[in-house]
């Protein structure tokens, strides 16, 4: 009987083994084939490259028609119209990627810097929060999001 645990304990260890590196692999924020599929994709990502975010936020709704139910796609939109100043079309962006992926860092940590240029540092903490429960391991966009809150606690406290 000791032996039938033991065996199980063991294939266990093995499953989650196997299982423990999609678990701590967060999602990506670029399908590379999503890009190489579209034209429009990658033209937007193109744009956005070169700063160019009305052409961007043109090719990505084009890119968005065909494929509406992508987080990155929606991501990508809310960051051209947050460059553009469109801060309230940018959140309704980020937003329907939160909907879509609710472990979409990017959406998460864009939609957080959207909040601070709104001044609304309690709905930017939420995603900073949300950040820290989806990174188990260090990740670049809770670094950024830490940073970027960080810098408008201490302009806010200058003034």
């Amino acid at each position: 009987m000791k032996h039938t645990h033991r065996a199980h304990a063991i294939a266990a260890c093995l499953v989650l083994a196997a299982l423990l590196p999609a678990a701590l692999a967060e999602p990506t924020d670029d399908a590379p084939a999503a890009a190489a599929r579209d034209p429009d994709y990658a033209a937007g990502k193109a744009a956005m490259d070169r700063k160019d975010w009305a052409e961007a936020v043109r090719r990505l709704q084009q890119a968005a028609v065909r494929d509406p139910e992508s987080a990155d796609l929606q991501n990508h939109l809310g960051y051209a119209y947050r460059n553009l100043g469109q801060l309230p079309t940018a959140l309704r962006h980020y937003e329907r990627a939160i909907a879509l992926n609710p472990r979409h860092r990017g959406a998460h940590e864009y939609m957080g810097e959207a909040y601070l240029m709104l001044g609304d540092l309690p709905n930017a903490e939420k995603h900073l929060a949300a950040l820290r429960r989806i990174c188990l391991l260090p990740c670049e966009e809770l670094a950024d999001l830490e940073q970027a809150i960080r810098q408008h606690r201490l302009r806010s406290s200058a003034r």
